[in-house]
């Protein structure tokens, strides 16, 4: 306290000589220099009363509340304001009294402007020689780092650093040519980011810094893709939204993931809308312990429904779901039930006793190789009789409106999985038409990041062990979204619906497989040597492209710019019936009779013709090995 009182004192002393000397040069200016001696008596009678009075301003402005060492901008306009003011109030007093000899008006004009030079000076430079006595020998540690974006968060980053005795910024890159080869705060801006790689070279750099928290995530996903083909470690600033909310600060950056290689604009949804359809009602959720249902439940949970009902077949999924929302959604009733959609007792007892008003069905079999050989007959139960079995007791027990989570590999179908949620589209379609009070929506997406089975957990592990990432085709595409965007999108849909529709998402561009592979082994550091790619061809019913609309499917615009409506062919009248008859034989039907069977319900599903040889061959094996037994 002793010497916080001693340095306030000192300040004090040293602006009230700052104003005498400020006057002192003020005349010797005025005078070239030799001040005439009828003007020494007025001076110092000048200095006695001005000096006092313009000191009660600046302790009035607060001057000696701040603290020299972190001496900034808000302090100098400050100081600004305080010398005018004062300055104002001396011509007025000299106004008002008209001593004599008479205070040179030059004079009055020069003194605010020394004054400001000497106290605005001196804690800029006391700042500047604390910092450097405190951080200069900082400047030559650390790793270099070049930093990506020259904007504000470049400027607030770059103060930052400064400080870090484990970062050394050698450079900035923006593509703004107006920016280019100037510097910002004391950093040249060395060229556009196209030449990241170059830089890297020449400077020996094996990191940068994303700091574009207000660009497009366009923009930051080309900026993470060059980090990555030019085989430096990426990390990145928090987006501008974290930083506006005062959550982080731009230090707190991060390292660069796979979702800002594929990045989307963020997701616009309606949340009024949203809020009159689920607020204080009970909403079920099958699947609720999978990557969507878990995303759906959270995302229901923010609009606090009367009720969540999670249903889910998997115990340990289920358990981890009810801990979650013990912590995260304390307020929120939630009901967790085990069980399996297509168990029709245990499905319309829950439905019975909580009356869901909206059900979400995204409980499904969805790896494409695995359901494919095998478990073909599985895959049609699950996610046909499994669909059917929750939409009957929907509209049994009086639900509004039953939303099908469905998939982009539902158009034109070559494997058994697409096949099956294109079925189970036309179940929907079967019981909108026969339902008075149910209102039936499905959606449709495509891969969705760190999903359950997904290719980039996949490719993480294969990294991790040291490679190889296998790609099925160098050619492989896929469209990818996040989860949290396609659940946002599939509660968008089911308000939008009126009923019956199938709805669209807008899945961006896609994405070369192999491309993605190559930039995941960069960002782990690693070289496409060190961990080399290997191709295995495509897997049984797996396609090169996905398509989103089927060839007979024509679609409209909603007035969410991310969601379209499909127009698919209709189902004809009988047919649900005859459906039903087939999927409930009390058999396991083979793989070969079941692709058969798909193909007369769903005429566009046409087997890869991989897939038929297997079947062609197993077949065959299966009737030498009958033959050889009689």
């Amino acid at each position: 306290m002793q010497k916080a009182r001693l340095r306030s004192l000192l300040v004090i002393l040293y602006d009230l000589a700052a104003i005498a000397l400020a006057w002192c040069g003020a005349y010797l200016l005025r005078f070239n220099l030799a001040i005439p001696p009828e003007y020494l008596g007025g001076l110092l009678i000048l200095i006695a009363w001005a000096m006092p009075l313009q000191a009660v301003v600046f302790r009035v402005f607060g001057l000696y509340e701040g603290i020299w060492r972190f001496a900034s901008l808000p302090d100098l306009f400050r100081i600004v304001k305080a010398v005018a003011v004062s300055a104002l109030l001396v011509g007025l007093v000299l106004l008002l009294f008209k001593p004599a000899p008479s205070v040179p008006r030059s004079a009055v004009m020069l003194q605010p402007l020394l004054v400001l030079f000497l106290m605005g000076g001196a804690r800029v430079l006391y700042r500047a020689w604390k910092e450097h006595r405190l951080y200069g020998a900082l400047q030559v540690l650390g790793r270099p780092v070049l930093v990506l974006g020259a904007g504000e968060a470049a400027v607030s980053l770059l103060r930052e650093l400064s400080r870090s005795p484990e970062w050394r910024v050698v450079g900035l890159l923006d593509d703004n040519h107006k920016k280019q080869k100037r510097s910002l705060a004391g950093q040249q801006v060395l060229g556009g980011l196209d030449e990241l790689e170059h830089w890297a070279r020449e400077l020996r750099v094996q990191h940068a810094i994303i700091a574009m928290p207000g660009a497009n995530h366009t923009a930051r996903r080309r900026a993470a893709t060059m980090c990555a083909r030019a085989g430096v470690r990426t990390l990145i600033v928090p987006p501008l939204d974290d930083l506006l909310s005062g959550k982080v600060t731009v230090a707190k950056f991060r390292n660069v993931e796979v979702d800002d290689l594929l990045g989307r604009e963020p997701v616009w949804i309606d949340n009024s809308l949203l809020s009159n359809a689920l607020s204080g009602k009970a909403v079920m959720v099958t699947g609720a312990g999978g990557s969507i249902g878990a995303e759906l439940c959270r995302q229901i949970a923010q609009f606090r429904p009367a009720l969540l009902v999670a249903y889910e077949q998997n115990e340990y999924f289920l358990y981890k779901l009810q801990e979650e929302f013990t912590v995260s959604f304390p307020e929120v009733q939630v009901i967790s039930v085990a069980g399996d959609i297509k168990d029709p007792v245990r499905v319309d007892q829950v439905m019975r006793q909580y009356a869901p008003t909206v059900v979400f069905h995204a409980a499904a079999y969805k790896h494409v190789p695995l359901m494919e050989d095998l478990n073909a007959w599985e895959a049609v139960r699950n996610n046909v009789l499994g669909t059917f079995t929750v939409a009957r007791a929907a509209v049994a027990h009086g639900a509004e409106e039953f939303v099908l989570v469905s998939t982009d590999k539902a158009v034109n179908p070559t494997n058994v999985m697409g096949a099956t949620k294109r079925l189970a589209e036309m179940i929907c379609q079967a019981m909108m038409r026969a339902s008075g009070s149910t209102r039936f929506e499905m959606v449709r997406f495509g891969n969705v990041l760190g999903s359950a089975g997904s290719v980039i957990p996949k490719f993480q592990e294969q990294i991790e062990r040291g490679g190889p990432v296998t790609v099925t085709h160098p050619e492989i595409t896929r469209y990818f979204m996040s989860i949290p965007e396609a659940s946002r999108l599939v509660l968008q849909a089911a308000c939008m619906g009126q009923g019956g529709e199938i709805f669209v998402m807008d899945m961006g561009e896609a994405v070369k497989i192999a491309d993605l592979a190559r930039d995941m082994i960069r960002l782990s550091g690693a070289s496409e040597k060190e961990i080399r790619i290997e191709y295995t061809g495509l897997r049984p019913g797996e396609k090169l492209f996905e398509e989103l609309l089927a060839d007979d499917e024509e679609t409209l615009p909603t007035r969410h710019p991310k969601l379209r409506i499909a127009k698919a062919r209709e189902v004809e009248a009988g047919w649900l019936d005859e459906v039903l008859v087939w999927l409930r034989q009390p058999r396991v039907v083979p793989d070969a009779e079941v692709r058969r069977d798909l193909r007369r319900w769903i005429p566009e599903y046409q087997p890869t013709q991989r897939t038929e040889l297997r079947a062609v061959a197993s077949a065959s094996s299966t009737e030498s090995g009958v033959a050889a037994a009689h």
